[in-house]
């Protein structure tokens, strides 16, 4: 009888090796000082912290609306287009009245010159938009109906696409979010994402639903879909809080991205089964939402 050597039964297991373990110790020690550091950050910065609650606000409306899956069995393509068009409409009418006006407020204090700061705005705008077609192009990710974009995107499961389709798409909201807060007026437009993201919860889980994920992993996606925004929103307004220079171009650079998603995904997904009057509705009824919590209230 063959009894194995004490070296072979050495490797007959798993054996961590001395990097892999070294490794496992500099990633938990990082962790450890990334959630410090973001203690210590939400602890001394009130305007960060306001925009981390409100960061977690969103990303509670977006839980609330992937929760709702739960008691839907199916929805309609004309319900998606309409809830969808009201998202876009929303976060237009955020762009332009929380975002773009107050930076060309701010912009024209710093130049005294309406068109110096028109044009520099005008520049943000493109800059924001500009980020997000490269992060749109580099990233692989998953359309809802339209299929896959992005580099290399066949090499991953789908699921994952969609995931990071969701976590593109709320980048520049939880961007917003802080440089509003920065900005000293971000009370509106979270609520106004807020709202929006509702819906934008129960088209995510629905949307995977129908693609023919289960009921439990689609919920639980749409759930986690929202934690982006409040990441986003810390670094958002650290950003801007640093230099007072950087807020009016933050300000329009997360304009930019927003107009981009609503343009380039959110629109076009609206009007791609026949329901462009719905979608179109859903669009003016958001506009005029938050036209109102951010003018009146």
């Amino acid at each position: 009888m063959n009894i194995p050597s004490l070296k072979s039964s050495r490797h007959s297991g798993f054996q961590p090796s001395f990097s892999k373990v070294f490794g496992l110790l500099i990633l938990t020690a990082s962790v450890a000082l990334l959630l410090y550091q973001l203690g210590v950050l939400l602890t001394t910065r009130e305007v960060v912290r306001h925009a981390f609650y409100a960061g977690m606000v969103a990303a509670a409306s977006t839980a609330i609306g992937a929760a709702f899956a739960v008691f839907t069995k199916q929805i309609t393509n004309r319900m998606l287009d309409t809830l969808m068009g009201f998202g876009a409409g929303v976060m237009l009418a955020a762009s332009i009245f929380s975002l773009i006006l107050p930076s060309i407020e701010i912009m024209q204090e710093q130049t005294s010159s309406m068109v110096m700061a028109s044009s520099k705005v005008g520049f943000a705008l493109l800059l924001g938009a500009a980020v997000m077609l490269l992060m749109e192009k580099a990233v692989p990710h998953e359309h809802f109906f339209k299929g896959t974009d992005g580099r290399a995107s066949t090499r991953l499961r789908q699921s994952w696409l969609f995931v990071l389709a969701i976590a593109l798409h709320n980048i520049p909201e939880g961007l917003a979010i802080g440089a509003g807060y920065a900005s000293g007026d971000g009370h509106s437009l979270a609520i106004g994402i807020a709202i929006q993201d509702m819906p934008e919860g129960f088209i995510v889980a629905m949307a995977l639903i129908a693609a023919g994920y289960s009921r439990l992993f689609s919920i639980t996606i749409g759930v986690l879909s929202g934690l982006t925004e409040p990441i986003m929103a810390i670094v958002g307004a650290t950003m801007m809080e640093v230099s007072t220079a950087m807020l009016p171009w933050g300000l329009a650079a997360a304009a930019g991205a927003m107009l981009f998603v609503i343009s380039h995904e959110i629109i076009p997904e609206s009007h791609r089964k026949g329901h462009e009057f719905f979608a179109t509705n859903g669009l003016m009824l958001g506009f005029v939402l938050m036209l109102i919590l951010d003018t009146a209230i």
